[in-house]
């Protein structure tokens, strides 16, 4: 009786990749520990969450890939009606409007679209899989732009860079010319001084000039990157060993516990614990794309493919930014940063491997 039950909830588990998403939780819990030391109900708090984003990694699993596209229309349409209801009357909160009140709670409706989003593509492109031509790639550039123009005008650079991330990797895997990409990658930086400058908040161009020179505002735009960078260099080789950082314990590193803690683990694991972290992002992309590259539909190959892909995106920009390569733009280090909802988009993506991945093997059978 316990056998089978045991053997039924594990069924829709993909054991290769669930064991290097465990390793990754574990990393995380050590660092939030360290970094949250003084703050313990942040480690309730996230074991708390970790419960939530697994429970529903095990739904999603279950979930036929041939469910999932029927959904993508309407979660996508659905999403962009909420982010156009935050436009117009979503609430303010530290001067973005970001948020929607729905009576019993409020919501980020720009989360939802980091599945929507390649869901949606993944369906539009299966539907014109046996003849595609330029027309559809621009219409689906136009069914992207929509909701990442939406996002960042919140603003939310950090949240509209994973949004578009993730529906570009749908159009790339779609077959999308490497003339046409580093066509568009041309024009979108020359874009950039003539027509996004402009456009940008005050908030927004300090951080592009600070990431240029960090110490023009030591104390006020550039104190991150300073203090990050310092963390991330002072850990040496080996690290000055867990609950050690002095730069994390001294409170210097703002935002530890979020966006900054690859800084903490920096510190107190070094150069060696870095290398087994990014050996644990390599094997659960490897493992990803392996899924991806065996989906029996065109659907399941793009949705897996642009899930993983987007996982590796979170990672990089995350250390790009806190190593100081990269603008603040407020993404966390997945799987590891302290976070509720964040965490559990994260899991969605992984569990929708695991239905690929299960289901797969349920065709061949």
């Amino acid at each position: 009786m316990i056998e089978n039950l045991i053997r039924r909830i594990a069924a829709p588990v993909d054991s290769t990749l669930f064991s290097i998403v465990l390793g990754l939780l574990g990393l995380g819990l050590l660092t939030l520990y360290s970094a949250a030391y003084e703050n313990p109900s942040r480690m309730t708090a996230q074991l708390v969450n970790i419960s939530v984003a697994l429970s529903v990694m095990w739904v999603v699993a279950q979930i036929p890939p041939q469910t999932l596209m029927r959904f993508a229309p309407p979660l996508y349409l659905i999403g962009l009606l909420l982010l156009i209801a935050v436009a117009l009357f979503g609430d303010i909160r530290n001067g973005a409007r970001r948020w929607i009140n729905l009576g019993v709670t409020s919501i980020q409706p720009s989360e939802l679209m980091k599945i929507a989003m390649p869901l949606m593509l993944a369906w539009y492109f299966q539907k014109r899989e046996s003849l595609l031509r330029v027309s559809d790639y621009a219409v689906a550039v136009l069914i992207l732009a929509l909701p990442t123009l939406l996002i960042a005008r919140q603003p939310d650079l950090g949240t509209a860079l994973l949004v578009a991330a993730a529906g570009f990797f749908v159009i790339f895997l779609a077959g999308l010319s490497w003339k046409v990409i580093i066509g568009l990658g041309v024009a979108g930086a020359a874009a950039i001084p003539l027509v996004l400058w402009p456009l940008m908040h005050d908030y927004q161009r300090r951080r592009i000039l600070t990431l240029l020179d960090p110490t023009s505002d030591p104390l006020g735009a550039g104190y991150h990157i300073i203090q990050s960078t310092i963390a991330v260099g002072s850990g040496g080789i080996t690290g000055k060993g867990w609950l050690r950082g002095t730069q994390t314990h001294l409170e210097f590193i703002p935002e530890r516990s979020t966006d900054f803690i690859f800084a903490v683990f920096s510190e107190e694991f070094g150069l060696i614990g870095n290398g087994v972290l990014l050996l644990l992002y390599l094997a659960l992309i490897a493992r990803g794309l392996m899924i991806a590259s065996s989906a029996p539909t065109f659907f399941s190959r793009l949705t897996a493919g642009s899930v993983v892909l987007t996982f590796f995106t979170y990672a990089f920009v995350n250390m790009g930014m806190v190593s100081g390569i990269m603008p603040v733009v407020g993404v966390p280090l997945p799987l590891i940063s302290y976070g509720g909802t964040a965490l559990v988009t994260l899991f969605i993506g992984i569990g929708i491997l695991m239905s690929v991945q299960k289901h797969r093997k349920l065709v061949q059978t």
